[in-house]
Parts: C-alpha cells; sequence; structure tokens
C-alpha cells in the first residue's frame, strides 16, 4: 500500500493563521490518509503521523549557498522516508519553487517512478507562462485546484496541459459559523453595543488587492439616511475618522463569528482573481447577503449570483455605490438557504480522501 508524505513549507500544526493551514488542521486532527510530514518543528505535533523534520545546521546552510539549494534540509528529511521499498503520494501546497529541485532529487535517487506528485494551487490564474512553464505540468502528475473556473483559466491559457487535473473547494467550519435566530442576533448587537443599523463587514488583511481603499472611497458616496448604516472594517486598523465606519482591527478567530452573524450584508471588494475567498463563505454560512468582485474563482463560489450579488465591473465605484444602496432601499435579498454540507469541512477531509485514494490507483 502507497504511504502519503506532506510537504510543508511552514511547522504543522501552524501558530498563525492561515487558510490551507486551516484546511489541513481541521482535516489531520479527523480521518485523513496522511503519513508523513516533512516540515521544520512545530510546537505540538498531530498524534499518529510521523515526522521527518527540516534540519538548518550551519553545515547545511554552508551547502545551500554553495549548492543554491534553498530545500536541502527538506530532501534530506524526505530522503529518510524514501528509503524504504514503498511507493509514495508527495503533496506540496503551493511551493512552486520545491517542484523543480524535488524532480531533479527523485530522478538523481533513482525514486521518481515510484512517487506520484500532487499539487495543490490554491490561486487562480495560470501561474507559469505557457510554453516556458510546460516542464512544470509535465513534472507533475496532478494539479489540485480549487474551482473549475480556474481549471477552464488554465485550459484556455495553456496550448497544451499535460496533468491531471482536480477540483477541491475550500470548506469552513459550519459548527462555528452558522446562522442565529433573529432574537439571537439582537442580543448580540446589543452586547456590541450596535443597534437599530443595517450592518455591514469588510474582513481581510490590509492589502491593496482586498480593496479596503476602494470600498471606503465607495462608503463615503453612499446615500445613507440618519445615519442608518455600518461598516465593520476587520483584520484592519486606521487612523483616520470616516463616517459610519468602525476600524475594529485584528479580531481572534474564535470571536469573528459572532462579527459575521450580526452582520447584514458582507463586502468582498478583491481586486485580483481571487483563488476561492473563505472569508465569503463564513459570511455566507452566518447568514450575511454577499456583494462581490466576480473576479476569479467567486463567481462560482457564489452559484454565478445565485447565492449573492455579483459586481461584473468591480473597478467602477458607481457600480458599487448601486448595489450597495439597493441593499439598503430593499430591493437586494437572496433567498436561497445555504446547505451545511455547501463548502464544508466535512466535506473538503472527504474530497481530499478521495482525491488521494485516486491517486493510490495509480500507483499499483
Amino acid at each position: 500500500m502507497s504511504k502519503v508524505i506532506l510537504i510543508s513549507q511552514v511547522p504543522l500544526p501552524y501558530s498563525n493563521i492561515g487558510s490551507w493551514t486551516t484546511l489541513y488542521h481541521n482535516y489531520l486532527s479527523n480521518e485523513h490518509l496522511v503519513d508523513y510530514i516533512v516540515c521544520a518543528k512545530p510546537e505540538n505535533t498531530y498524534p499518529q503521523i510521523e515526522y521527518k523534520f527540516v534540519s538548518n545546521t550551519n553545515w547545511l546552510k554552508l551547502q545551500k549557498r554553495v549548492l543554491k539549494n534553498k530545500y536541502l534540509g527538506y530532501f534530506k528529511a524526505l530522503g529518510s522516508i524514501l528509503e524504504k521499498d514503498e511507493k509514495f503520494i508527495i503533496q506540496i501546497v503551493d511551493n512552486f519553487g520545491i517542484v523543480k529541485p524535488l524532480m531533479d532529487f527523485l530522478k538523481k535517487t533513482g525514486k521518481r517512478k515510484n512517487c506520484y506528485l500532487q499539487f495543490f494551487y490554491h490561486g487562480f490564474a495560470p501561474f507559469h507562462e505557457n510554453f516556458h512553464g510546460r516542464w512544470f505540468f509535465e513534472g507533475i502528475d496532478e494539479m489540485v485546484l480549487l474551482t473549475k473556473d480556474s481549471y477552464q483559466a488554465h485550459k484556455a491559457y495553456y496550448t497544451i496541459l499535460p496533468t491531471k487535473l482536480s477540483v477541491l473547494h475550500n470548506g469552513i467550519d459550519t459548527s462555528k459559523f452558522h446562522k442565529i435566530s433573529n432574537a439571537e442576533k439582537e442580543k448580540l448587537k446589543r452586547e456590541l453595543e450596535i443597534t437599530n443599523k443595517k450592518i455591514f463587514i469588510w474582513c481581510s488583511q490590509d492589502r491593496p488587492k482586498k480593496g479596503l481603499d476602494f470600498i471606503l472611497d465607495v462608503w463615503k458616496r453612499i446615500d445613507k439616511k440618519e445615519n442608518d448604516a455600518i461598516l465593520l472594517v476587520i483584520g484592519a486598523k486606521r487612523d483616520i475618522k470616516i463616517n459610519g465606519v468602525s476600524f475594529l482591527g485584528r479580531i481572534p478567530n474564535n470571536d469573528l463569528p459572532k462579527y459575521y452573524q450580526i452582520a447584514d450584508c458582507y463586502l468582498f471588494p478583491t481586486l485580483w482573481h481571487e483563488g476561492f475567498g473563505l472569508s465569503l463563505i463564513e459570511a455566507l454560512h452566518c447568514g450575511c447577503y454577499c456583494i462581490a468582485s466576480a473576479n476569479g474563482g467567486v463567481p462560482e463560489v457564489l452559484q454565478y449570483g445565485k447565492l449573492g450579488k455579483l459586481i461584473e465591473n468591480p473597478n467602477f465605484i458607481e457600480d458599487w455605490v448601486s448595489a450597495i444602496e439597493s441593499f439598503l432601499d430593499g430591493k437586494e435579498v437572496c433567498n436561497d438557504v445555504i446547505s451545511e454540507n455547501l463548502y464544508s469541512m466535512q466535506n473538503w477531509n472527504k474530497g481530499m480522501n478521495e482525491i488521494i485514494e485516486n491517486a493510490k490507483k495509480n500507483l499499483i
């Protein structure tokens, strides 16, 4: 029976916040099919998983400089696993840089034919140039994308796409992110001292591509009657005052659900080709009406407008103003009930196991 090796560029479990590390934490804490993890030593480890820690001794640092290969520590740890007379599925998440050195290492050690390389890509648009990137797709055995739209983007861009592709939607913990009753919602609003207002939320890292400056510009132009709306900005702290805007800074993950649950509308003004959007599905499951840029994988996540309002021209301020004012006037309502299993971690875990089981069939 083939074994599964996860190569991680960060220690697992990961002590900081991260989208894919959160997904893997839930997966590795439940019924998973991973046998080994190659990573730097974490503070804690997952039980029933064998670790091979990536060392960084002075001698290894010297070797890495001389050989111009920053992944030598990973290959030393990996090599001790590959010595066994077995076949292996090797999983890599978003680390494009390791792929070519890894392929060279496997060929040099004569282990390539015993390994199945799975690359998980959490972006959307094609990463490598058309012809210059062909080595990448010829070298890996499978690429796992977040959406079918991402696959269509890859298929349209590359003249030749010589690898298997699969899709695994992101998932969230729906036991935490879920809708509450109107009575519970009003109680939470009183606790947070936000009453008699339509509550909008923006939640992300404060980077230009996430659209905070853009949405603040939009907010200044909204026709808000009698201060009936407030925008809660989570993840950013600005030393500025804007009427109807409250900057909450970083909120602990465990406290995030209650802010989504009191909100009426979630704004997702991403200005890049978003891979998926975890915060978007967190807000959806908490009962928010969502207004989002039609960028990257977002249309597929919102089922092409069935689950929210898509802004087809997300760089046009007037389109956002119109959509938000329509919501305030009661013209925009989403009547579709979100299934608890839609984009759930349970479905992600199941999908991951199916992808691994299918890969194992290729190694028989």
